[in-house]
């Protein structure tokens, strides 16, 4: 067998660099990657390099997290898999003995060893990889190794509409329709929320969020989304019971707070990069703002929801690339023009 890995030699650069295939230790399986998904964390990295850089100038930075493939080999103590498996990963591995470990809220483990970050920037973006066998996962019958590939940003969804408490009844909007957006609206939807709004301003991502099922879209360049949401025909002076900002984004985080009920709920799943100022006087009637971190214990519940169609995270992809234009992939992903009209992108490995 022979290996190779994507490098990020510098931002906006890779090479495909030969490397030895790694051994299995006792305890891990030895994947033959398929897919990758090309997440927003992997694109950022790409163009402006590791959001922590290594102390080391001479580390490899690997990019690439969401990932599924067939187990190629495994060590001497695992017996969950064998050769032949299809399967998928959780990336993020915790020390196991921290307080929040041990509390169950893994993910939020100050020592996690999780792909394409430090310590290690070890990405996916590889033709063998190795990892243990206790964050492997099968995947059944009926569900490809692609969709295994995204059960990683599908978890995100579903953890943030767990804290969030998404249910029937509900009115929820959701500000951003990118990936993680609609990964939110449908894991909403799988745990049985149906008055689901989705607000953006690119017209393809509402399109898709409608197909998927939300009950009406906004495009925000076009509308006033909080005079549309507010006025007497939706919801007037009560507001949003929940709302989720998955943009990322400054402007949709002020927003949030203009259209939050009385104790509602504000769900931050986009990563703030810039501080947000916020009217707490608009909203001191008992709101609740919660931060949304990756995914804990989400696996399980996001596998059967993509493998009994309650979840479709096939129709979302719109690009798959070969292993070997991976450059083209990540370059398209910041391109102005390319990038509006990619809501998934997919590296294709092997397979």
């Amino acid at each position: 067998m022979k290996n190779s890995e994507a490098i990020l030699v510098t931002p906006k650069h890779f090479e495909i660099q030969e490397c030895p295939v790694p051994e299995p230790k006792d305890n891990e399986i030895l994947l033959k990657v398929e897919y990758v998904g090309m997440c927003g964390s992997d694109i950022h990295g790409f163009e402006f390099g590791p959001f922590i850089p290594p102390k080391d100038p001479n580390q490899k930075i690997g990019l690439g997290h969401e990932v599924a493939g067939e187990v190629a080999a495994v060590g001497s103590k695992v017996t969950k898999f064998k050769v032949g498996d299809k399967v998928l990963i959780e990336p993020g591995v915790p020390d196991d003995t921290c307080g929040y470990c041990r509390t169950g809220r893994y993910n939020i483990c100050p020592n996690v060893d999780f792909m394409a970050t430090q310590p290690n920037y070890k990405g996916a973006l590889t033709q063998y990889m190795t990892h243990p066998e206790e964050w492997t996962y099968h995947i059944p019958e009926g569900m490809t190794t692609m969709e295994g590939a995204l059960v990683e940003p599908a978890a995100v969804g579903m953890h943030a509409a767990i804290l969030g408490e998404a249910s029937l009844g509900k009115s929820i909007v959701i500000l951003g329709a990118g990936t993680i957006g609609l990964m939110v609206l449908q894991a909403c939807l799988s745990l049985g929320a149906t008055d689901i709004t989705v607000v953006d301003v690119i017209e393809k991502r509402l399109e898709l969020a409608k197909k998927l099922g939300a009950k009406r879209v906004i495009n925000g360049k076009e509308q006033d989304t909080v005079e549309v949401l507010r006025s007497e025909e939706l919801y007037g002076d009560h507001g949003v019971e929940l709302v989720f900002e998955a943009g990322g984004s400054v402007f949709l985080a002020q927003q949030a707070v203009q259209l939050v009920a009385r104790g509602g709920k504000i769900m931050m799943v986009g990563t703030q990069s810039k501080p947000v100022p916020i009217d707490f006087l608009k909203i001191n009637r008992e709101v609740t703002i919660q931060t949304s971190f990756r995914y804990c214990n989400n696996f399980p519940q996001t596998i059967e929801a993509i493998a009994t169609g309650k979840f479709n995270v096939k129709d979302m992809v719109t690009d798959i690339y070969d292993y070997k234009d991976v450059q083209k992939a990540f370059e398209d992903a910041i391109d102005p023009v390319r990038k509006t009209e990619m809501i998934k992108g997919v590296v294709k490995v092997s397979g």
